[in-house]
C-alpha cells in the first residue's frame, strides 16, 4: 500500500503529464502549507480556493514571460499566505493588504494592468 506522500507525488505527476506541465516543479508540502494556513486563518473552504488562485496567478505571471515559474509560484504563494495570515489578525482592510497588482508583493502584475 502506498502512502500519503507517495500518492500526492503520484497524483501530482498525473495531473502535470495530463496539462501537459511535465517540466514544472510543485512543492507538494509548500502547497499543502498553505492550503493549511487559508483553512485556519479564514475558513476551512479557503484552502482549496486560496491555492486554486494563487495557483491561476502564478500561471498568469510565468505564462505571459514576467517570472520564471518557481519565481512566480513562490510570489504568488506569499502574497496569498501574507493575506490569510493578515485577515486572521484583522479583517483584511481595502488596500492595507499587498497585492500582486499594485506590484508590492513580488508577483508580476498581469500586462496591461495599472500600475505598469
Amino acid at each position: 500500500m502506498k502512502s500519503q506522500d507517495e500518492t500526492l507525488e503520484e497524483w501530482c505527476r498525473l495531473l502535470l503529464r495530463a496539462f501537459e506541465l511535465e517540466d514544472v516543479e510543485v512543492d507538494i508540502n509548500e502547497v499543502l502549507s498553505l492550503a493549511g494556513v487559508a483553512a485556519h486563518s479564514v475558513v476551512r473552504p479557503a484552502a482549496p480556493l486560496t491555492t486554486f488562485i494563487a495557483g491561476f496567478a502564478a500561471g498568469l505571471a510565468s505564462g505571459s514571460g514576467q517570472a520564471s515559474d518557481s519565481s512566480s509560484m513562490k510570489a504568488a504563494m506569499d502574497v496569498a499566505r501574507s493575506l490569510s495570515q493578515s485577515y486572521a489578525a484583522d479583517e483584511p482592510q481595502g488596500t492595507a493588504v499587498p497585492s500582486a497588482a499594485d506590484g508590492t508583493a513580488g508577483v508580476p502584475a498581469p500586462s496591461g494592468t495599472p500600475g505598469e
